[in-house]
């Protein structure tokens, strides 16, 4: 068992206060500690310690400022190329009562590169082992589906320095890509559910600011890429969260719970519910009405992210969404992000 304190010998004209000092303690503390550690009778309980003989002291004492501290230097404090493995295994489940539920399962492959000229970075993605409640798909959509988005992977964002998603790094080369790529996947799929899809397929990637707010709306890249102050955050504050892709962002109210008892890794739980006034259905069609909101939406976000205590990398991811209408749950949307594939 690790001793942590010490016996010192009283001399004369030592009170608590003088021996406190040269710790970094106040006197209070010190006697504190010191009767947490003695025997009941030699407990002290004034200044002076005229027939004292010896002071239980600490050997690595750390103030409340220092602890506090210690306790964010554990959490990361800025974004950087070591924060996102290059490997992680993703579980999402979404629960609905007007459908049954479905769990999808995917690796994703990252590469984070530093733009040092711009002090932005460049992130790459990719997906695949992609399988549904188990399975590889094998109905035509969703291969199809699969297929389309395959074909124009790696996608490359930017990525600022808070760790947010801004942009595509070459966009022109996503609709290049696909525009190559259609005529081999043409020649695999055929008919005019086909060819309708890829149609749409084409046209949502062709509008920037549409794709790109179809991906950030997901819960995979809001969980993903967590904005970095959010690890150093202590009160409550307001944040806009999509609870369903293709939505509208809706304000949060967060508050935030960190735990680093684990000597490698800290966790850092972050709990929001929606204050925006607008309804369910707003939100589950993405469009807000003119009217005030007469039932306002009531939905939770819950986010959890285990970090690595030395070199503040991600090991973990989980979020859940719920969205309730009066009191009845009527969409979840759970996502794990764990490093490393399965």
């Amino acid at each position: 068992m690790e001793i942590d304190f010490l016996q010192y010998k009283v001399r004369n004209g030592d009170t608590l206060t003088s021996i406190a000092s040269r710790l970094g303690m106040t006197g209070e503390e010190l006697k504190l500690f010191h009767n947490s550690h003695c025997q009941k009778m030699d407990k002290v309980w004034f200044e002076n310690l005229n027939e004292v003989k010896n002071i239980y002291v600490p050997t690595n004492f750390k103030t409340e400022t220092q602890k506090e501290q210690e306790r964010k230097n554990s959490f990361p404090s800025t974004f950087s190329e070591s924060f996102l493995a290059t490997t992680y295994s993703v579980n999402e489940t979404f629960e609905s009562p007007f459908q049954p539920s479905v769990t999808i399962d995917y690796i994703i492959e990252l590469a984070l590169d530093k733009n040092k000229s711009t002090d932005q970075y460049i992130l790459s993605y990719s997906q695949n082992d992609f399988k549904s409640n188990g399975n590889t798909p094998d109905d035509k959509v969703s291969s199809l589906s699969i297929a389309c988005m395959k074909s124009i992977m790696p996608l490359e964002f930017i990525v600022n320095n808070k760790g947010q998603i801004t942009g595509f790094a070459d966009h022109k080369k996503i609709t290049d890509t696909f525009t190559c790529q259609r005529k081999d996947l043409e020649e695999f799929y055929v008919g005019e559910v086909t060819q309708n899809y890829m149609d749409s397929f084409e046209r949502s990637i062709s509008d920037e600011t549409v794709f790109l707010k179809q991906l950030q709306s997901t819960l995979l890249f809001q969980t993903l890429l967590p904005k970095i102050d959010w690890f150093q955050r202590k009160k409550n504050w307001k944040e806009p969260f999509y609870f369903l892709q293709n939505s509208f962002s809706v304000q949060c109210e967060l508050n935030i719970e960190q735990l680093n008892d684990d000597e490698n890794s800290v966790l850092t739980i972050l709990n929001g519910k929606i204050t925006e006034l607008c309804t369910p259905q707003e939100i589950m069609r993405g469009i807000k009405f003119k009217d005030s909101a007469a039932e306002p939406a009531q939905g939770n976000i819950i986010l959890e992210y285990t970090t690595h205590t030395k070199n503040k990398n991600l090991l973990q991811a989980k979020a859940s969404v719920l969205l309730s209408h009066e009191e009845e749950l009527i969409h979840q949307h759970h996502i794990n992000i764990t490093q490393g594939s399965i």
